[in-house]
C-alpha cells in the first residue's frame, strides 16, 4: 500500500451555515479518509473513483422539475465504506469560475443562491448523487460538473441540461443595430426570455428560422440564420447556415438581438374590444380582467408551445404590435407560420394581448 502522509488545515464556517467544515472549496464532516490513526493521514490504495453521467444533452421546459443523472464507483470495489463528499456547480459561459449549485457530505448538504431551495440529491442507490432541480428557470439552462471527492481523489463528469422553447429576434423600440451586449440581456429579460445560446440559434436554424440582421448570443458572439440565401444576408453564393460576426466588444458594439423562451406558467390570450385600445388603454383592459399585459417572449412561447393562433394584432408590454399565426391563410400575412410584427407604433388603436397565471 502506498502511503502519503498530508497535512491538513480545516477552515471552519459559521456554524448557522449547516455545521460543515470547508476545505478547499468543499464541505466536509471530519478529516477526510482513515481516521483512526491519530495522524489524519490519508491513505490510497490503488482504488480508482469513477463518476458517470449521460453522454447526451438532458431536454426539458421552463417549470419542470429534472434530474441530472450522475453516479459513481470503485475499481476495483473497497473492503469498506469510503466517506466521499459531493459538489455540484454550473459551468459559466461568460466566466471562469463554476457557479456552486450545491454541496454534500454524508446527511448534511448546502444549496446556493438562485437555487436554495430548488435543489436537493436524487440518492436512489447508495452511489447515486443525481442532482434533482424544482421549478426550472431559463437561466438554469447550461452545463453541470458533478464532482466527487474522495479524500485527495476528485474526479467529475458534465451533465448538459437544455430546455425546448423558442428563439426569436429582438429589435429595440428605437430602432435596428441599438443594444450594446448588456442591453440586449437585459431587454430579452424584460420580454419574459433569456438571451439565447449558440445551441439554441443553432436548433432554431435547423427548424427553419431565417433572419437577416444581425444579434448578439449568449457568448458575446454576434451572429443570424440564414435558410434562404440572399444579396443582401452574406450573398447568394453562400450555403445556408449561421452567419458569424464573431466576438464583439460588450460595451462599444451595437446590434440586435437573439432572445429565447420557454413554456409558460399561465396563459396568454386576444382580449377584444369593439373601439379597441390604445397602449395606455390595453394595459389598464388587462388589468381590469385580472390579468397583465402580454410580454413579446410570453406571446412567442404561446405561439410555438400553445399553438397560439390569432389573426388579429395586438399590443405587447414593450410597446409592439404581434400577432402569431399558426396556420397561415388569407390576409393574414405571408405564408410562412411565424409571430407577425407591425412594430412600434407610436399613434393607432388595436387589440390587446393579455397573460393570466394559472
Amino acid at each position: 500500500m502506498l502511503l502519503f502522509l498530508v497535512a491538513v488545515t480545516l477552515l471552519r464556517i459559521d456554524s448557522g451555515r449547516c455545521g460543515l467544515p470547508f476545505y478547499n472549496g468543499f464541505y466536509y464532516d471530519h478529516v477526510m479518509n482513515d481516521k483512526g490513526n491519530g495522524n489524519e493521514e490519508i491513505h490510497f490504495n490503488g482504488v480508482k473513483l469513477v463518476v458517470e453521467t449521460p453522454g447526451d444533452p438532458v431536454f426539458t421546459y421552463r417549470g419542470a422539475n429534472v434530474t441530472l443523472s450522475c453516479h459513481y464507483h470503485y475499481d476495483p470495489q473497497p473492503d469498506k465504506p469510503r466517506m466521499i463528499r459531493i459538489k455540484w456547480s454550473k459551468l459559466q459561459e461568460d466566466s471562469t469560475t463554476d457557479k456552486d449549485v450545491l454541496v454534500a457530505a454524508g446527511p448534511k448538504h448546502r444549496d446556493f443562491g438562485d437555487f436554495q431551495g430548488r435543489v436537493h440529491l436524487q440518492q436512489d442507490s447508495p452511489r447515486d448523487v443525481s442532482l434533482v432541480i424544482h421549478d426550472l428557470r431559463l437561466d438554469d439552462r447550461g452545463k453541470y460538473r458533478c464532482e466527487v471527492i474522495d479524500g485527495l481523489e476528485d474526479e467529475s463528469g458534465i451533465v448538459d441540461l437544455e430546455l425546448r422553447g423558442v428563439v426569436f429576434p429582438y429589435q429595440s423600440p428605437h430602432g435596428r443595430y441599438m443594444l450594446n451586449f448588456h442591453e440586449a440581456k437585459k431587454v430579452c429579460e424584460e420580454q419574459d426570455a433569456a438571451i439565447a445560446s449558440f445551441e439554441q440559434l443553432f436548433k432554431s436554424w435547423e427548424e427553419g428560422l431565417d433572419w437577416c440582421n444581425a444579434g448578439w448570443l449568449a457568448d458575446g458572439t454576434v451572429q443570424y440564420p440564414i435558410t434562404f440565401p440572399r444579396k443582401p444576408c452574406g450573398g447568394k453564393g453562400l450555403a445556408p447556415g449561421i452567419r458569424s460576426y464573431g466576438e464583439r466588444h460588450k460595451n462599444l458594439h451595437r446590434f440586435d438581438v437573439f432572445c429565447f423562451s420557454s413554456d409558460l406558467k399561465g396563459e396568454v390570450y386576444y382580449l377584444a374590444h369593439p373601439w379597441r385600445f390604445t397602449l395606455e388603454d390595453a394595459k389598464q383592459a388587462c388589468q381590469d380582467d385580472k390579468a397583465e399585459i402580454a410580454k413579446v417572449g410570453q406571446l412567442y412561447a404561446a405561439w410555438q408551445i400553445h399553438r397560439l393562433d390569432r389573426c388579429d394584432a395586438g399590443w405587447l408590454a414593450d410597446g409592439s404590435v404581434r400577432y402569431p399565426i399558426v396556420w397561415p391563410r388569407p390576409k393574414c400575412g405571408p405564408p410562412e407560420p411565424g409571430v407577425r410584427s407591425f412594430g412600434f407604433p407610436k399613434h393607432g388603436r388595436f387589440g390587446v394581448y393579455c397573460y393570466k397565471m394559472n
